[in-house]
């Protein structure tokens, strides 16, 4: 039985948490920055990495509290070492090099996306590899084939904007305030998903990839035509997306033969709309369907923990001298997809 101490510092919450390779969350404490941020509509890296600086020791100190242990007791240290605001990267991964050197530990430098895409491993025990992994976070939408921890075929990409992205511009476009996602989602419980007409990019098409930006600009004319109300206008928006989202994954589903399960992960993961389409999508191709509960879709430790153990069971170590990356594609393998700013 292995215990790991996972440290989260990404982008703008600060995490630490104790779990063990039997699934059990020994201890998780996060500190979030939404008030700092609130002012600026969007994460300021700077205030986040300042804000990690602050939060991040008193956090393991008190995580390691919660599970009754000292740091000497635990078998590895797990930090995020990218992608992500490379202030906030940086902040974590020191942090965590210098816990496993003090207590001579092995080092686990977790790559971001791998901690959601093992996350739902964490929460449902019978998740067994390969499954077909949709992972919506606020900067990456990707399609991934998952064979085992460090073992990832990436099938398709954004070309452009990550579906979080456009949920999060959406929101400020409409005023709703931030986080984007969570008031966009609340908002269109009042709206009509039929009253705007807004394009689905690429739906239907045998292109494999995402693209929101089309998207996010005719909401922006929509906007400024005054024909809409705010709800009408974020609920059409979420069923575009959510259209975007089912199409591009039916299509890896067709292409993916043999996969135990569709799992979803990430942060748009938490948003009901988008669950309810893929958990019916998954009914139609007779796969079972997987998500994380909704506090494991966010940035949080556990996840980073978790998937800590997952490579530390695979013996995946890593030397004190691993760099800190604003980028980290899962598949560094995987061709390029066509366009600029793509989300590898």
């Amino acid at each position: 039985m292995a215990l790991i101490l996972g440290i989260e510092s990404s982008c703008d919450e600060t995490a630490a948490a104790l779990v063990e390779s039997d699934r059990t969350i020994r201890a998780h404490r996060l500190a979030g920055q939404e008030a700092a941020h609130r002012p600026f509509g969007g994460v300021v890296p700077e205030i986040a990495a300042r804000a990690h600086v602050e939060m991040l020791a008193p956090l393991v100190e008190a995580a390691l509290a919660d599970a009754g242990v000292m740091l000497a007791e635990v078998d590895a240290i797990a930090a995020t070492a990218g992608p992500g605001l490379i202030g906030g990267v940086m902040v974590g991964l020191v942090t965590g090099k210098a816990l496993a050197h003090a207590a001579g530990k092995p080092l686990i430098a977790v790559n971001h996306l791998e901690g959601h895409a093992l996350s739902p491993r964490l929460a449902d025990p019978g998740l067994a590899f390969p499954y077909l992994l949709l992972l919506v976070s606020g900067g990456h939408c990707q399609l991934l084939l998952v064979e085992g921890p460090g073992r990832y075929r990436r099938l398709a990409t954004t070309i452009d904007d990550a579906a979080g992205e456009a949920f999060d511009k959406t929101a400020k476009l409409l005023g709703l305030g931030f986080p984007g996602g969570p008031a966009v989602e609340q908002a269109a419980l009042g709206g009509d998903p039929r009253a705007v007409p807004l394009p689905r990019p690429l739906v239907g098409s045998g292109e494999p990839h995402f693209s929101f930006a089309g998207l996010k600009s005719a909401v922006l004319r929509a906007r400024d035509t005054g024909a809409y109300s705010p709800a009408d206008i974020a609920a059409s928006f979420q069923q575009a997306a959510v259209d975007c989202l089912v199409d591009r994954t039916r299509l890896a589903l067709a292409r993916s033969p043999g996969v135990t399960a569709l799992v979803v992960a990430g942060g748009v993961a938490a948003n009901q709309a988008v669950r309810a389409a893929l958990e019916a999508l998954a009914a139609r191709h007779g796969l079972p369907f997987s998500a994380p509960p909704l506090w494991l879709c966010t940035d949080n430790a556990a996840m980073i923990a978790w998937a800590g153990a997952e490579r530390f069971a695979a013996g995946l170590f890593d030397d004190l001298d691993v760099p800190a990356r604003p980028r980290w594609p899962l598949d560094p393998t995987a061709e390029k997809a066509r366009g600029a700013g793509v989300k590898a």
